[in-house]
């Protein structure tokens, strides 16, 4: 049995350093072989990272040409970091070329596709993980730990709130971004991680109705949206995103309240914890709040790391993965069903059959 696995990274934009830093800090089980972007400067960049982040030179492969390098017999775990709206098609095949997948979120831009990526690990019997890093944040990882000990009595009603600024500049950087197509908009693309993590505590969904707009940005996915989740446990949910935020980002936060306890969590991407209250008394607000914070240098955090130790955990040793593809799916079907509900007017019961992004035009 193979004690150290070999990664390629499809997909060399902005977010494939945090890959190239995750299977780095795996160094003693993961090793990067391949490269592969239609970019080669792309390309170039993300190895210089890589080695960087390794501190020696390791020779890597490059691809122009994904399907070719999912004909590498070597290549174990394929990591896929290009536009959403290609994320769906090129995990299915290299799920079928017999590599286990990290998709980046959100896995897919339609419930068809997710389902079919969902089954495609199932029946190579490959491992598909989605990459929702911040649940291994150390304040969401903390306060997981006082819901699973049933800290908070019942659950009652959760705000997550993205008030972030992306400005035109950003969406004219790429042609791709807030494009039907390719992206979605606030929802799908800055607000998903924080959506994930509300359903994550507050469980299965019942109903969602939402209302979005496009105010300011030259996008077709909406620059706002505002959306009321009823959960199948009664709790209620609340989703405020904005990009439109004046004149910058101004915070991410996830506030969750139950019968017996309240937690507030914020920062740069939910690092700090921000109110601690829980009347058992087991610990106190001043220690959770010293010892329980990050400060990443941006909004990716630190979680990917772990989400990929998790991973070579799956493929090693046969464990089962924190966030796979039935479980990234969950926040996708939440967006989904938000656009929907904008789009007729009306609340939206889950499970939502099938709907996706490009159904808005």
């Amino acid at each position: 049995m193979k004690d150290r696995l070999n990664f390629a990274v499809i997909g060399c934009g902005r977010i494939s350093g945090k890959h190239m830093e995750g299977i780095a800090k795996n160094r003693d089980r993961a090793v990067l072989k391949a490269v592969c972007d239609i970019i080669p400067e792309k390309m170039d960049g993300a190895i210089d990272k890589y080695n960087r982040f390794m501190g020696e030179y390791i020779k890597v492969s490059k691809y122009r040409d994904y399907e070719k390098l999912l004909l590498d017999p070597d290549i174990d775990i394929v990591t896929v970091a290009t536009e959403s709206g290609y994320h769906a098609r090129i995990a299915i095949d290299a799920l079928e070329a017999g590599k286990h997948v990290v998709v980046e979120k959100p896995m897919a831009l339609s419930i068809k596709d997710a389902d079919a990526m969902i089954d495609a690990a199932d029946r190579n019997g490959r491992k598909l993980c989605v990459s929702f890093q911040n649940r291994y944040n150390k304040a969401v990882k903390k306060t997981r730990e006082a819901y699973e000990a049933g800290r908070f009595g019942r659950m009652l009603h959760g705000v997550a709130s993205i008030r972030w600024n992306r400005g035109d500049e950003y969406y004219s950087q790429a042609a791709w971004r807030g494009t039907w197509a390719l992206d979605g908009g606030a929802l799908m693309n800055q607000c998903t991680h924080n959506i994930d993590l509300l359903q994550w505590f507050f469980g299965p969904v019942d109903t969602v109705y939402a209302q979005t707009d496009t105010f300011l940005r030259p996008i077709e996915g909406e620059d706002t949206g505002a959306v009321i989740i009823r959960f199948k446990s009664g709790a209620i949910g609340i989703i405020e995103g904005s990009v439109c935020v004046y004149p910058h980002n101004l915070e991410e936060t996830l506030n969750l309240f139950g019968e017996k306890g309240t937690v507030c969590l914020g920062g740069m991407s939910l690092n700090h914890v921000e109110t601690w209250k829980f009347g058992d008394g087991i610990d106190t607000e001043e220690y959770i709040i010293k010892n329980y914070g990050e400060n990443p240098e941006n909004v990716y955090g630190f979680g990917h790391a772990p989400l990929f130790a998790n991973m070579i955990d799956g493929v090693l040793e046969g464990k089962a993965l924190h966030i796979d593809g039935r479980e990234g799916k969950k926040a996708l079907e939440i967006i989904l069903a938000a656009y929907k509900s904008s789009m007729t007017g009306e609340p939206v019961k889950l499970p939502l059959k099938d709907f996706a992004t490009t159904d808005m035009k």
